[in-house]
């Protein structure tokens, strides 16, 4: 009877995969059209600094459109100014998804180490109610995908020269904006990785 049980709440929990990414300003290198002979060239400026970092969720349950939620911050160089993103925002990714999903959730994500802070930890300990977590190996890019979603979002800002950090950060912020109302581009990056949703 408990199997019975633990099977009928797996089905019922959304799979969600986790990743980070960062962009800075010099911009990812993308393939455009030019002419015979005459290589196009994106002029970037020297100076400047900062640093958008990103924190995604790929959601999918079998019946259900899938899903995917981000955090965001820019670090823009000032002193005294946090360079990214910290546990805190990862928990309050997690708690903001699990609201708008509406299930327990069953999390699939990497060694991090604001993954496996104590403080982190805790939480995942006093949610297990709704949370369950599972360790990726320490590299397998191949396996999660919301690193096809990051490689979608830099696809869409290539060769991008911005003038300052915010307007980066725009452009990310608008990329990502897209891809969630983009449900088969999200399925698309888990079928990419070769793992099977079984209805």
């Amino acid at each position: 009877m408990a199997a019975g049980k633990s099977a009928a709440a797996a089905r019922e929990a959304w799979l969600v995969f986790e990743d980070e990414a960062g962009q800075s300003m010099r911009p990812p290198r993308a393939r455009t059209w030019g002419r015979v002979g005459c290589t196009p060239v994106v002029r970037v400026r020297g100076r400047g600094g900062g640093r958008v970092s990103m924190a995604g969720l790929s959601c999918y349950k079998p019946g259900q459109r899938s899903r995917m939620f981000y955090s965001f911050h820019v670090y823009r160089g000032r002193k005294g100014e946090k360079k990214g993103l910290t546990w805190q925002d990862y928990r309050d990714l997690l708690i903001r998804a699990h609201i708008q999903l509406g299930g327990p959730i069953v999390l699939v994500w990497d060694n991090l180490r604001a993954h496996l802070m104590p403080p982190m930890q805790e939480f995942i300990k006093a949610s297990k109610d709704w949370l369950t977590v599972f360790q990726l190996p320490s590299y397998a890019p191949d396996l999660n995908p919301q690193e096809g979603i990051w490689s979608l979002v830099k696809r869409t800002i290539g060769n991008l020269a911005a003038a300052d950090i915010d307007q980066l950060a725009r452009a990310v912020k608008r990329s990502l904006k897209r891809l969630q109302y983009r449900p088969h581009l999200i399925d698309g990056c888990l079928a990419t990785t070769g793992l099977i949703m079984d209805g």
